[in-house]
């Protein structure tokens, strides 16, 4: 197959680690997107990866006093998931790097730009871990703003029960619609949700298209990043 993209930073949530677990970790579904993770790479695509920590903590659910303290909490569940996939992935014969926003250089690098691209120049999968390294920014941010960095084509943005973008939580609502394609002034005005407000601002700003999909089926995570049409996709 043709690929559509050169660089691409897929981004998961703590949520889809979980499995059916809900929390915690699924190291058959770890394992399992890793698999399709290599197959990714074997087709000559650069991924970097962006992972969140909702299987371990929600900072905007389970606030200490502190809000800057209830997001580091939720950085350290981050580089957890992002050393246990980067286990998941090497032992299917992917060489892989993380690296974490706040340094701790007994399990991982600290995040370096130049070094992040020469490492996906080599052929080595990236994971970023501890978000941006600040407290009040969301995982969904630290994806829009590595993804501008390190001059990625696109952000593969995983979902969990949803496979793209509706005008309502089709979930809840029957009658919800799919988009096949937005803008993202059209999320913003629309208040979507999506992403917070700063990722998507921070997307459109810097041109970075993104394709919303369903990590329900593992597989669509090639299929995504082969530029196969599925999802939604959002773009200016």
């Amino acid at each position: 197959m043709n690929k559509q993209f050169n660089r691409v930073i897929l981004k998961l949530s703590g949520e889809a680690l979980a499995g059916d677990k809900k929390t915690g970790i699924d190291m058959d579904t770890m394992d399992t997107m890793a698999k399709q993770i290599k197959k990714v790479t074997e087709e000559g695509i650069e991924v970097s990866i962006v992972v969140g920590g909702g299987n371990f903590w929600r900072g905007r659910d389970v606030k200490l006093n502190d809000r800057a303290a209830s997001d580091y909490v939720g950085m350290l569940g981050t580089v957890m998931n992002a050393i246990s996939l980067q286990d998941a992935l090497e032992a299917n014969g992917v060489e892989t790097r993380v690296q974490t926003a706040i340094e701790m250089k007994a399990v991982a690098e600290p995040y370096i730009r130049r070094r992040a691209i020469r490492h996906l120049e080599k052929g080595r999968v990236v994971i970023f871990a501890a978000g941006s390294g600040n407290p009040y920014f969301s995982t969904d941010t630290t994806a829009a703003l590595r993804a501008a960095e390190i001059d990625a084509d696109v952000i593969l943005l995983a979902k969990k029960g949803t496979d793209g973008i509706y005008t309502a939580d089709p979930n809840k609502d029957p009658s919800a619609a799919k988009y096949d394609n937005l803008s993202y002034l059209e999320i913003l005005n629309s208040n979507l949700k999506i992403m917070d407000a700063t990722a998507t601002s921070l997307c459109m700003d810097n041109e970075i298209p993104l394709i919303v999909f369903g990590i329900d089926d593992s597989e669509n995570i090639y299929r995504a990043a082969i530029g196969e049409n599925i999802g939604t996709i959002v773009e200016g």
